[in-house]
């Protein structure tokens, strides 16, 4: 087990533990907990509103409009979306009409897909306009997956160097990178370079753990999980982290409940979890979910990752040419 989750479920161990750093929620608000991001030093709630391909399944746009809405009228305050979300920035183009006279408060990231830099600033300024912002606080590298694609990514004149470039002209706030590819190609993206930020599936499936006689043990069939690999490099540098692929496009829901699975995620070190919310209702229950969280003992946590083991390989199989949008 890495130190870094260990020292965190010695420190949650005992019932009804409550994350430092988290606010403690006034009954009589509808605001939701939130987290410092790292040392970006903004303040998230804990459960954010992905923008891919699980909201993309609203195709009408009236409704998808309206899902957006609801989500940050119950306390979101963070939403997530990428470049390559739909045609043409479809998500960026509904989160940008939703946002329009609200902007105050809530916390914007988005993401750069290509690996071409002469094309990075042209793509920002898409994306900009399709959000009607002069200014997103967060732009993530798109979707890291092998040692070549991150070669591209840090080359001279690369996606990276323009971002930090357009970093410093202020069309972003900060800049970070995400994965769900490989853990071991995010630590060292992640060791070598000073980013604000990561992105990466955290769920209690990919744990890289079993149950031992103490404890969680590491899981030598399991040796590249993005827990135990890239996670407290993210947690030493102070880096903003976001779990991501907390239900696994639901494919882990028959294994556990949704409750259980985003309370697994945001029992780990992360500032919050992104997740893609094609109904309703889903938005109402992730929210109430959010509202009641409390760190998950060291037993749950061994409970649930038990529960899941028997998906990990097809979990890997499955993100390994998984594109979200």
């Amino acid at each position: 087990m890495s130190v870094t989750r260990r020292r965190f479920l010695e420190g949650v161990a005992a019932a009804g533990a409550v994350w430092p750093g988290v606010a403690r929620l006034d009954a009589e608000t509808s605001a939701l907990p939130t987290r410092t991001l790292g040392k970006t030093g903004a303040r998230v709630s804990i459960l954010a509103m992905g923008g891919g391909s699980r909201y993309l399944m609203y195709k009408d746009e009236d409704a998808a409009l309206k899902a957006a809405t609801k989500a940050l009228d119950a306390g979101i305050t963070y939403i997530d979306s990428a470049d390559d979300y739909g045609r043409d920035h479809l998500s960026e183009r509904r989160i940008g009409k939703v946002l329009k006279g609200r902007r105050s408060g809530i916390f914007l990231a988005t993401k750069l897909t290509n690996r071409n830099g002469a094309e990075s600033r042209r793509i920002v300024e898409e994306s900009l306009r399709a959000l009607q912002v002069d200014q997103i606080d967060l732009i993530h590298i798109h979707a890291l997956t092998t040692e070549d694609d991150l070669a591209q990514v840090e080359a001279k004149g690369g996606p990276l160097e323009q971002l930090v470039k357009m970093r410093d002209e202020k069309l972003t706030r900060f800049v970070g990178i995400t994965s769900h590819y490989d853990p071991v190609v995010l630590r060292t993206a992640l060791e070598r370079h000073d980013f604000d930020c990561t992105q990466m599936a955290l769920n209690g499936a990919r744990t890289g753990m079993k149950s031992g006689t103490r404890g969680m043990v590491p899981n030598p069939d399991i040796v590249t999980s993005f827990e135990t690999v890239a996670l407290p490099v993210a947690n030493r540098k102070n880096m903003g982290v976001i779990a991501m692929k907390v239900f696994a496009q639901d494919a882990l829901l028959n294994g556990a409940s949704p409750e259980k699975l985003l309370h697994y995620s945001l029992s780990l070190p992360v500032a919050t979890a992104v997740v893609g919310m094609p109904k309703l209702e889903h938005i109402t229950a992730n929210v109430e979910s959010a509202r009641n969280f409390r760190p998950l003992s060291r037993t749950e946590m061994q409970h649930i990752s038990g529960s899941l083991a028997t998906k990990k390989a097809e979990l890997d199989r499955f993100f390994s040419t998984h594109v979200d949008g």
